[in-house]
């Protein structure tokens, strides 16, 4: 308890040093895991993916649609139990600035794939019974103030022209990893339009979302609705729906590279700081160093003290900005959360931030220690004084 107390008011002996230092390192440890925290919200969708799900779409593009008649040829295929589909919608409300995610889906088949989307059995029934229903996320309906009967219009701009939409159903998600951003309706609502206005784009979906009796067959199931469409005038790519989220992540390779770097030049400076205050310390107390040797303190003991304040102050920095990193992620969330709809500080990032902590205080007391271990006795006393 006393070498504790100690190494505490060692660390805090020049108070000014020592906050400024902890304060550098507190945004360091902040900026760390908020970098971090970005990298894991951009792979939300994929560690929420399920097992049991694939996704089929065209083969030379998902912007290429494919044919409503490949429902029924899906389901046919051993190990398929259940086939939805969709499309991207795109559509815009009110301005640009508001992006959120909205899709055409089959309901029915739709809900019943995706369980974690948790509605109330009666705004469920309602969602199913309007063809102008539109479900959305408790999130997204709190943001914008919609409540169940308001009527929404989303411009479009895949399908041109004012889309009216009525809201029966704002879901929850069964976990905290399940977005609760997105905005859902009626594909047939889609399809019957465009009968009238653009027949050519009538009956087609923009991919398939399919339920597999074992997550084991999802390579044979891939593959046997790969080769059912081969050659035809519109080949299918079929993956898990863990490898079509990761596909749309690859596009943002270079970003999600560049913000990894980024975190780790973070801790590489956070480093320099501390080094820089400890090679400071060290050569503020030759004297002292000198003194202890001549009272019996051998090297590795020293070496323990200068090595015991690096790491004190370099936890400190650790724990303020760990602290810190919570309300600054709810901040970000706010602000960001049609973007980022998951954004929640990971146990990882938390753990990772303070070992990095713990190495970068035990990395800059090495040179002072030589330094201290090194120094003689004699040359050591004349610095006193």
């Amino acid at each position: 308890m006393l070498i504790v107390r100690l190494l505490f008011k060692n660390a805090f002996r020049h108070k000014f040093r020592a906050f400024l230092t902890i304060l550098s390192i507190t945004i360091a440890i902040l900026a760390f895991v908020m970098l971090r925290t970005v990298i894991g919200a951009w792979y939300a969708g994929v560690d929420a993916s399920s097992a049991s799900r694939l996704v089929s779409r065209n083969a030379v593009s998902i912007i290429f649609p494919l044919p409503l008649s490949y429902k029924d040829r899906i389901h046919q295929v051993d190990g398929v139990h259940l086939v939805s589909y969709g499309n991207w919608f795109g559509g815009i409300y009110i301005d640009e600035k508001n992006f959120f995610a909205n899709f055409a889906v089959e309901p029915r088949s739709y809900l019943e794939l995706y369980p974690e989307y948790v509605l109330s059995s009666k705004e469920r029934e309602a969602f199913l019974k309007d063809r102008k229903a539109f479900a959305a996320g408790r999130k997204l309906a709190a943001k914008y103030g919609w409540k169940i009967g308001d009527i929404v219009t989303l411009r479009g701009t895949i399908y041109p022209g004012n889309w009216d939409f009525v809201l029966r159903a704002i879901y929850r998600g069964k976990t905290d990893s399940v977005d609760e951003t997105q905005f859902f309706f009626h594909w047939d609502y889609l399809n019957e339009t465009l009968k009238k206005t653009a027949p050519s784009r009538a009956d087609e979906v923009g991919f398939y979302m399919i339920g597999v009796t074992n997550p084991d067959l999802s390579s044979a199931v891939t593959t046997a609705i790969d080769q059912t469409f081969k050659n035809s005038r519109a080949e299918t790519v079929t993956e898990t729906e863990k490898a079509f989220q990761q596909g749309f992540i690859a596009m943002s390779g270079a970003i999600i590279t560049a913000i990894e770097v980024v975190s780790f030049v973070v801790i590489f400076i956070m480093l320099a700081v501390v080094a820089n205050t400890m090679a400071m310390t060290s050569r503020e107390r030759t004297g002292e160093y000198a003194i202890l040797k001549t009272l019996g303190f051998g090297g590795w003991a020293i070496g323990g003290l200068i090595a015991g304040e690096s790491v004190i102050i370099s936890l400190c920095g650790c724990l303020a900005g760990i602290t810190l990193a919570f309300p600054a992620a709810e901040i970000f969330k706010k602000a960001l959360g049609m973007y980022f709809p998951i954004f929640t500080v990971a146990t990882s990032s938390l753990s990772m931030a303070f070992a990095s902590s713990l190495a970068v205080g035990i990395l800059a007391a090495i040179v002072p220690i030589q330094r201290a271990i090194a120094i003689r006795i004699a040359d050591g006393l004349r610095r006193i004084g």
